[in-house]
């Protein structure tokens, strides 16, 4: 999928109207998700038949592997646990698709499985998600960590701050361990997250929306 795609599904959701990161919305909801790094590029459009269930397109583009993944996600939300004052959560995910190279080759069917958990207060977030990928040449495992703490605690309807760091674990490549510091802005129904990889020296820029 060329670039200009994935700049388009962003003037997309610009023409679109509560958010968060997670991949599951509320019942009867639609989501637009768009991850950009130095590996990769993805986009992501799901809607939510239920609280606990989506599904929809996802396409990632990686830039190292020279190939588009073009296929469908499944997330459940397999457990949640609310407290006065905290929230945690755990999803699975399943995808299925086709990998295409960017210079032409043949066509070979790709999947992906993974499990991310999350726990939160109004002051801290903390994260973790693996996942295995079968994308052709790309036969990987990957971690992610995430840690974040809110300078303020604002209101419903305010802006929300976060501010992140990033750890995460991709065995097979160049450079298996990266760190990436960011911060993560939400207003109604729309998050955007700009980060930069120290190892990589690469710019990290994701947006959610949710309508």
């Amino acid at each position: 999928m060329p670039p200009r795609y994935f700049a388009a599904g962003l003037a997309l959701a610009a023409l679109a109207a509560p958010a968060s990161a997670r991949p599951v919305s509320y019942a009867g909801g639609w989501t637009l998700m768009q991850d950009n790094n130095g590996m990769y590029s993805s986009l992501h459009v799901h809607y939510s038949p239920t609280a606990t269930d989506s599904i929809g397109l996802y396409v990632e583009q990686n830039q190292e592997m020279d190939q588009t993944f073009t296929g469908l996600q499944y997330t459940r939300l397999a457990g949640r646990w609310n407290a006065p004052a905290s929230q945690g959560n755990l999803y699975l995910t399943l995808g299925a698709g086709a990998v295409d190279p960017f210079e032409g080759g043949e066509t070979e069917p790709g999947s992906f499985a993974g499990v991310a958990a999350d726990w939160e207060t109004r002051r801290v977030f903390v994260s973790y998600d693996v996942r295995a990928r079968d994308f052709g040449a790309d036969e990987s495992l990957s971690h992610a960590a995430r840690l974040g703490v809110a300078p303020y605690v604002a209101e419903f309807g305010e802006l929300h701050t976060w501010a992140m760091v990033q750890v995460e674990n991709h065995p097979e490549a160049e450079e298996p361990v990266t760190v990436t510091p960011l911060l993560r802005f939400f207003k109604g129904p729309l998050l955007i997250e700009a980060g930069y990889t120290l190892e990589e020296e690469e710019f990290l820029l994701n947006w959610t929306w949710r309508f």
